[in-house]
């Protein structure tokens, strides 16, 4: 049965060496089986199809007579585990990657996440902090700075995350020998490998403090409770979500991850939101409804005079303009529903009144 390689790899018959390097790169730390969520039979495929494909000659014969052709005759054949001392990888020669074989330079390291030997070097990151801030339905409108307390992982104030005591120097660690990282020996699908990991000594900086912080003892950072300001901009809504970069865990000799906030906003027993614009009921009696008149009404803003004109009906909608949430240097509008209400009892003399007002109307 013919393979499509190009398929398999998700380029076209065009991709370059980058193309199929990076598509290969990709797939293999995705069906890996040695890594969660894995897939054996993908992953044999992969391997098949860029074996062939990253070879120029291979290639060539691929493009002209398919995966039947003399040159592959079932090649990668058989379970990737099923092989001699139980690995087989379809004839996949991993050497490759270490020595750089078609130009490509990666290792394995860099496809499964380190257990491999080596890999890039990467910055250190704290852990991200969640947290949720109950805000008022007025808050929201116009914004409004909290602070919050969190009990987390920070840089430790009294050696600002060196480790070393306040006028002692940092000797060069003896573990990695200044190198910050070390290696060590893991058990692997594929054997024994080596594999690079942070020096747990210095945490990575490659020095050791002559004497060490007595706040922190060496670590660089401490879990301590701390306040933070949270300026909340007017116009958000419940669900949305604060991000405040480096905010988050610190890490000795990195980078501290980010605090993000979500917005929980209270139900206003008057006002409901609309858009950029707020909704409002306000109640007139059934004389100021068709007679008309200037009522004063209670906005967020505080007390505002709205004109009620003559005839108007129950479900009439008014206006009071720039009186809605904020939004940049705008405002949306207050919106303001009229329900006339009408009396239960009328004396006699009112119904005399209204029989000679049915009279007209």
């Amino acid at each position: 049965m013919q393979k499509d390689y190009y398929k398999i790899l998700g380029v076209s018959k065009t991709a370059s060496e980058a193309d199929i390097k990076a598509a290969f790169r990709k797939l293999a730390h995705q069906y890996h089986p040695d890594k969660n969520g894995g897939d054996d039979k993908k992953f044999k495929e992969v391997n098949e199809a860029y074996q062939t494909l990253s070879d120029k000659n291979k290639r060539a014969q691929y493009d002209q007579f398919g995966s039947s052709g003399p040159q592959f005759g079932g090649a990668g054949g058989g379970n990737p585990f099923g092989g001699a001392n139980g690995f087989d990888f379809g004839g996949f020669d991993f050497s490759q990657f270490q020595q750089g074989a078609n130009g490509f330079d990666f290792d394995l390291g860099d496809l499964f996440g380190g257990g491999f030997g080596g890999g890039r070097t990467r910055t250190k990151r704290g852990n991200d902090i969640e947290t949720q801030i109950r805000i008022t339905f007025k808050e929201s409108i116009f914004g409004v700075e909290k602070t919050i307390a969190l009990n987390k992982v920070s840089t430790c104030k009294t050696c600002h995350g060196s480790g070393a005591k306040h006028g002692t120097k940092m000797n060069e660690c003896k573990t990695c020998h200044g190198q910050g990282r070390i290696q060590k020996v893991q058990r692997t699908i594929l054997g024994n490998m080596q594999t690079v990991v942070e020096c747990d000594a210095c945490f990575g900086s490659g020095k050791i403090p002559e004497e060490k912080c007595s706040t922190c003892r060496g670590a660089g950072v401490v879990r301590e409770r701390e306040e933070i300001l949270v300026k909340i901009p007017a116009g958000l809504n419940t669900g949305d979500t604060l991000r405040m970069d480096g905010m988050g865990e610190a890490t000795a000799h990195g980078k501290s991850g980010d605090l993000f906030i979500q917005i929980a906003i209270e139900s206003h027993p008057v006002f409901k939101r609309l858009g950029n614009d707020l909704v409002m009921m306000h109640e007139i009696k059934l004389a100021d409804a068709l007679l008309g008149k200037e009522v004063e009404i209670e906005t967020l803003d505080g007390k505002e005079k709205l004109e009620i004109p003559e005839g108007t009906n129950n479900g009439d909608q008014l206006k009071i303009k720039n009186k809605g949430v904020v939004h940049g240097r705008n405002r949306g509008d207050l919106i303001i529903g009229i329900k006339v209400k009408m009396p239960r009892k009328l004396s006699k003399k009112a119904k005399e009144l209204i029989e000679d007002l049915r009279k007209e109307l």
